[in-house]
């Protein structure tokens, strides 16, 4: 009986030890719940501490999905391109691979190939299309991706306080219809493109591609970022590298168009990146001032394109000279490239360094979209979404000083403000326009975005070597 009672006696022991343990855990949750709402909460440090990302953003999640639910549910859905993408998805499962055929109510397909597959899913998880309300509830899930992809971006990389996150949630019901009302191909686009991104501030510039290259193959915009993208390889790899991941890009639209390219290329290519296209009137955001005739114009789109490359070549001046001389570098092969793991191996050390270098490369992909953006040929509504969740990461990254608080939080109202006019007016597209001047003109006079990322991977490379000379010494000590 006695090795009985003592196996007993343990485990009562055991059991009040861990309702012990229990309890203390318990009570400690409960201080710390406590002095996190005393001291972040109630002093409003939690909208304006860096450290309090995570918890403002996953709030900001949990507020979504109900949002969105009340949305769908309350707000009626309204078509405008749903229907055509099914009518097109149609005309290729019944075996059309002419792309000049493809069609629907509101005219033939203008995008590559990926659109048309990423369509043609969806046309078989909505019941051939009929099931709008389970179609609302994807786009509402790809929603809540995007956003959780853009709050770790911003988490880690962004100078901008957590409090920016709750207007990029709050303040917009035109980026909420566009996803969720509206049904448009640019929110996926835009997903894999924020995949991208993660994938190159991670330093795995082999996914970024294939991600990037995808974003691409649903819709031609994602081009837009393509000038920042490529000084970026020219500053991150070697010229082997640089040249490979080039090829995967190219290799990816290859492969998502060997149906149709291999039956009728020219019609593929003309339809799906067509360059010329004249976009109609009556659906501008940006040149409601000007008159139709001048609007379609050939002469007005050769203006814009032009002074699109001459913004480009302004603001990443620098940049494009030291990819000349790059090019012609001998020695450019022996740039040191890392990989995640080498950023894992001393995280005390780099912290800092990866986040500069995340922040470099999300400020040039935002740059050389934002450029595009203000230079397009025309902007439509569901254009919002290209480049809204970039605005505050560029506008707070540009800031100088306390005063620059109110100026940003006033431009975002205004642009919000314009996107959100119905029809658009003359005032409005103005608007837009003066907003935009004034952030290219802080995008000139910025210039921490253009550092020479050659002193930035020496100083990266003599803070590791450092640290492994230290632990040899440690070690032959």
């Amino acid at each position: 009986m006695g090795p009985i009672r003592n196996k007993s006696i343990n485990r009562h022991n055991q059991s009040s030890n861990n309702s012990q343990s229990f309890g203390h855990n318990i009570k400690y949750f409960i201080n710390y719940i406590q002095d996190f709402i005393t001291k972040k909460v109630l002093t409003f440090k939690i909208f304006h501490e860096h450290e309090c990302y995570p918890i403002v953003s996953n709030i900001l999640l949990l507020f979504e999905i109900f949002l969105n639910v009340i949305i769908i549910n309350r707000v009626r859905y309204t078509e405008i391109d749903w229907s055509t993408y099914m009518q097109q998805v149609e005309c290729f499962l019944n075996g059309t691979r002419d792309y000049s055929l493809i069609s629907g109510d509101t005219g033939p397909i203008v995008y590559p190939a990926g659109h048309l597959y990423v369509y043609t899913l969806l046309y078989w998880l909505t019941d051939q299309g009929q099931n709008i309300y389970r179609a609302q509830y994807i786009f509402a899930s790809l929603y809540l991706i995007t956003l959780f992809i853009v709050f770790q971006l911003y988490r880690h990389y962004s100078q901008a306080p957590p409090f920016v996150l709750i207007f990029m949630c709050l303040t917009s019901y035109r980026v909420h219809s566009i996803y969720v009302l509206r049904l448009f191909n640019d929110t996926i686009a835009i997903l894999f493109l924020y995949l991208s991104l993660l994938s190159f501030t991670g330093q795995k510039w082999i996914r970024g591609s294939i991600f990037y290259s995808l974003a691409v193959s649903i819709k031609m915009n994602i081009l837009l970022f393509a000038p920042g993208l490529f000084l970026l390889y020219n500053e991150y790899l070697n010229k082997w590298n640089l040249i490979k991941n080039l090829a995967i890009c190219a290799f990816v639209q290859i492969i998502i168009a060997i149906p149709f390219i291999t039956t009728y290329p020219i019609s593929y290519i003309k339809c799906s990146f067509n360059l010329g296209r004249i976009f109609l009137h009556k659906w501008t955001v940006n040149y409601r001032f000007l008159s139709e005739s001048i609007f379609i114009q050939k002469q007005f789109h050769i203006i814009l394109l032009i002074l699109h490359l001459i913004f480009l070549i302004i603001i990443f001046r620098k940049r494009w000279m030291n990819l000349i001389e790059n090019f012609f570098n001998k020695n450019n092969n022996e740039k040191v490239e890392h990989s995640n793991d080498d950023w894992h191996e001393y995280p005390d050390k780099n912290k800092q360094m990866k986040q500069k270098i995340g922040q470099h490369i999300l400020m040039t992909m935002f740059i050389s979209n934002f450029i595009g953006i203000v230079f397009a040929r025309s902007l439509h509504y569901q254009f919002y979404i290209w480049y809204y969740h970039s605005l505050p990461f560029i506008l707070w990254t540009t800031s100088i000083g306390a005063n620059y608080f109110m100026t940003n939080i006033c431009m975002l109202g205004l642009i919000e403000l314009v996107w959100n006019i119905y029809p658009s007016t003359v005032w409005s597209s103005i608007l837009l326009h003066l907003v935009h001047l004034v952030i290219l003109y802080r995008l000139i006079r910025y210039r921490n975005y253009n550092i020479d990322i050659t002193t930035i991977t020496r100083a990266t490379i003599n803070i590791a070597g450092t640290i492994i000379n230290n632990d040899n010494d440690n070690k032959i000590k």
